[in-house]
């Protein structure tokens, strides 16, 4: 179990420590919800913990397989959707690995592992994830 401790700062702004290491982060509303968009939002860490969770997934894959992916980048974009209510509707993952030979069998464990992260199998059916890998040109 972690404990994260999250204090509202008012005008929307609130503070998060993560409990184990003390590692703290701001978030703001978004500029269309309200907020100055100052920092990320609730819903843009949504995004940020999908993309992290692949990468940190792929690595361990990756280091299971003596495949190297350092360099790897990922991009998310989050689209918000508001009917019925205002909601993450898509997420578009786009991830480029770093330019060297990679056989089908690697990039085959590469995307599984990207797939069943953590964070993707936590979130709600009706988000759309769409997720691209490619290899730097």
């Amino acid at each position: 179990m972690v404990s994260i401790s999250i204090q509202y700062h008012g005008d929307l702004h609130c503070q998060a420590i993560h409990g184990p290491s003390h590692a703290e982060l701001s978030t703001d509303a978004p500029i269309d919800n309200n907020g100055k968009g100052e920092s990320f939002s609730p819903t843009d860490l949504l995004a940020t913990a999908l993309g992290t969770c692949m990468l940190t997934i792929m690595g361990i894959a990756a280091n299971n397989h003596n495949i190297n992916i350092k360099g790897t980048t990922l991009t998310v974009e989050k689209h918000m959707i508001n009917q019925p209510v205002r909601r993450v509707g898509s997420l578009s993952v786009s991830i480029v690995l770093p330019q060297q030979e990679y056989s089908a069998k690697e990039r085959d464990i590469l995307i599984l592992a990207a797939k069943t992260c953590p964070v993707m199998q936590s979130i709600h059916p009706d988000i759309s994830v769409n997720t691209t890998m490619e290899i730097a040109s």
